[in-house]
């Protein structure tokens, strides 16, 4: 049984489509990311998954339970680290926690309630009203508030967004032990350095489409290779070799280009081309490309 089973999912609003038919299948224990540019769908779909949201067609089930005829049992099986700072100014930390695992039906939870405070270091604020926190604290509370019932699916929306980097290495961690404990993560996010590094697999979404769904290791081999950075001391890039450049921009703006290459062998040619027009070549290396050149060369829909 999957974890998260997103099926022919479409939402529309007004002239929006949303989402336009989207289908995943996230299976138990995946550290799983859900990419996309800012309107490609990723929020709505999560708010849908959720139960926030009703979609206009499709399905979506959490270990087997539908999230609409089976919400109850659900939205047990799934904790949401919400992109919005929503908070209680009337509670300290703890007492929000408590109230938390209330909304599960959990008593005498505290041993839970303290390991996760301590694995997110907010022992110390554990009796500090919600309202006298920090942004990055406060954000701290919604990822405890989603894992106080020990949901098998946690869904995290922008969760480093804003954030310290002693927030992202604390968090990071926990969620990292999370998964190899057998719990599913996903994970949005605009920094793609944490995506590759974290995600085994990868969807991306835009204009409430998957356009690209594999492990991020084939993601990265398949569309995008390896790139070979030159940086001319004199002359230009031959116009035999633009079609090889990554960053149009760069042709206009300086000496210095990224070009595609797919396979060591294509370097030598692209030298000999180099030679040929005259060009000095001032420096050179040749680099993997990553999970940055994948995004913007399927957003710019190139495959």
């Amino acid at each position: 049984m999957a974890a998260l089973q997103i099926t022919d999912v479409k939402k529309r609003y007004k002239s929006l489509q949303a989402l336009g038919g989207v289908s995943l299948t996230i299976e138990q224990g995946e550290f799983f990311g859900l990419l996309g540019p800012n309107g490609a769908g990723k929020t709505t779909l999560i708010s849908i998954v959720a139960g926030l949201n009703r979609a206009d067609s499709g399905s979506v089930a959490i270990h087997g339970h539908d999230v609409v005829n089976d919400y109850r049992e659900a939205r047990k099986h799934l904790g949401v680290v919400p992109q919005e700072l929503v908070f209680d100014p009337f509670f300290t930390v703890r007492e929000t926690l408590r109230m938390q695992s209330g909304y599960f039906g959990l008593k005498n939870n505290d041993a839970w309630i303290d390991e996760v405070m301590e694995n997110l270091d907010l022992t110390n604020k554990a009796d500090t009203n919600m309202r006298a926190l920090s942004g990055g604290m406060k954000r701290r509370v919604l990822v405890a508030q989603a894992l106080v019932h020990k949901p098998p699916v946690i869904v995290l929306d922008e969760p480093t967004a804003g954030v310290d980097v002693e927030l992202r290495q604390t968090l990071w961690q926990f969620i990292g032990r999370l998964n190899r404990e057998g719990h599913t993560i996903v994970l949005t996010t605009h920094y793609l350095e944490e995506a590759q590094a974290l995600c085994n697999r990868i969807a991306m979404l835009k204009f409430g489409k998957v356009v690209a769904l594999d492990s991020t290791s084939a993601l990265i081999k398949r569309i995008s290779g390896s790139q070979l950075i030159v940086q001319l001391g004199q002359g230009r890039l031959p116009e035999g070799l633009h079609h090889l450049v990554s960053h149009p921009d760069e042709l206009v703006s300086g000496n210095k280009y990224t070009l595609r290459v797919t396979d060591y062998a294509e370097v030598e040619p692209i030298l000999a081309t180099l030679r040929q027009s005259g060009a000095v070549i001032e420096d050179m290396h040749l680099q993997q490309a990553d999970l940055e050149d994948v995004f913007i060369q399927i957003m710019e829909g190139e495959k």
